[in-house]
């Protein structure tokens, strides 16, 4: 068989989002691997301990908490990640071989869902390319299906396109039609003329969720507030914002 990692979509923060495929590959899973930022985000562990728990049927599977090398902060953005990616894949070929056994079924748990705005499988192919392994990915719930349904909206308006992007690609390129806006630590929305519609979420499927929606020149300054307060608050912050020009 030899080793295999399953790469698991947990959904965006609330445990009813795993889905049975996930919640099987839970049950095949010995050995849970999860990267440790800090104490400002223990908690983002302990929802992972926390649906182990809930939905694993036999003990004993273990977790194997790794240190999250530090991303540079400086100008060139692509060479800090790719060089943040490559420091990690390093991390996780060290632990897999340590701790994952010849036949050893190994996972990580990616928040919402592995294919959008993450690295995990970006990463574990830089593993193989020092390690021998097999992997598979279990879609999850996203943060944007999330985001939709707490606010009971669809995502696009009829026949049109809905572009992905980030705060940053927002602030350069500006807005042209819907947008979902993630990792955007600057609040790029306020650059947004004030009739544009903004459905923004924070901690979605979480206790601490928090939700608003309405022009960006009536409810912009509140977000900013709000997200500014509990980042404060809890050390760290997942948002995200669907963003329509006005009519």
């Amino acid at each position: 068989m030899g080793r295999h990692i399953h790469v698991i979509g947990i959904g965006a923060g609330d445990p009813d989002y795993m889905t049975v495929q996930a919640i099987e590959a839970l049950n095949d899973t010995r050995v849970f691997f999860a990267m440790d930022k800090g104490e400002a985000k223990s908690d983002l562990v302990a929802l992972r301990r926390e649906i182990c728990a809930r939905f694993i049927r036999e003990p004993g599977y273990r977790f194997v908490e790794l240190t999250d090398p530090k991303r540079s902060t400086g100008t060139d953005y692509r060479g800090a990640v790719s060089d943040w990616h490559a420091a990690r894949a390093r991390v996780w070929a060290a632990a897999i071989g340590a701790e994952l056994g010849p036949d050893g079924v190994g996972a990580f748990l990616a928040w919402g869902d592995p294919s959008l705005y993450d690295s995990t499988l970006r990463i574990l192919d830089a593993v193989k390319a020092e390690l021998e392994f097999t992997f598979d990915v279990i879609p999850g719930i996203t943060a944007i299906q999330a985001l939709t349904a707490r606010h009971r909206i669809p995502l696009n308006e009829v026949g049109e396109p809905v572009l992905i992007t980030t705060g940053r690609k927002l602030r350069a390129h500006g807005l042209t039609g819907a947008a979902v806006v993630m990792l955007d630590a600057e609040c790029s929305f306020q650059a947004c003329p004030p009739g544009t519609h903004i459905w923004w979420g924070a901690y979605l499927g979480t206790g601490d969720e928090l939700l608003v929606a309405g022009a960006v020149g009536e409810v912009g300054t509140r977000i900013a507030a709000l997200r500014a307060e509990a980042r404060a608050r809890h050390g760290w912050i997942m948002d995200t914002y669907l963003l329509r020009p006005a009519d």
